[in-house]
């Protein structure tokens, strides 16, 4: 169940949990808590944890006492393309379904129909994307990056 508030707040309900796009809601202390210490992010200064948040739509996921137990993150222009990123569960509520409950809200929000191309990078969790019609990249020539994994540690 969807419930779109006021502010453009959406909102969805699963027996205890609830899913909120509801900016006030995040705890950055749990976020930033799992970030700097994941694979992809080991190290991020908090600040640009908070940015990050700060300049995208930003999914939580709370228990039945309103603690936050997951989030995931989405950069987009809200027309062509979207970037899913930052995507976790506390190891304290995985095995409960939540990180697939959390892509079908994502996927659903409205703000978010439409879009031409999602993209995400993940080491470990291919089964779970491709329940949603995620799959490796079909012309991978056309692609480029500017990769810098060190720049937590040594900023430029």
């Amino acid at each position: 169940m969807s419930l779109t508030t006021m502010s453009g707040v959406e909102e969805f309900w699963r027996g205890e949990f609830l899913i909120s796009t509801e900016p006030a809601r995040l705890d950055l202390n749990v976020i930033y808590g799992f970030l700097t210490n994941c694979y992809w992010a080991k190290g991020i200064p908090r600040e640009i944890v908070a940015r990050s948040i700060e300049h995208s739509l930003c999914f939580g996921v709370y228990d039945g006492s309103g603690a936050q137990v997951g989030f995931a993150r989405v950069v987009s222009d809200f027309a062509t393309v979207a970037y899913l990123g930052d995507v976790f569960i506390l190891e304290s509520h995985s095995g409960r379904g939540l990180s697939k409950w959390l892509m079908e809200c994502m996927m659903r929000h409205s703000a978010l129909q439409n879009l031409r191309r999602w993209i995400l990078l993940t080491r470990d969790a291919h089964g779970l994307y491709a329940q949603f019609g995620f799959a490796p990249v079909s012309s991978p020539e056309r692609y480029m990056e500017l990769h810098r994994p060190d720049v937590y540690e040594k900023p430029l």
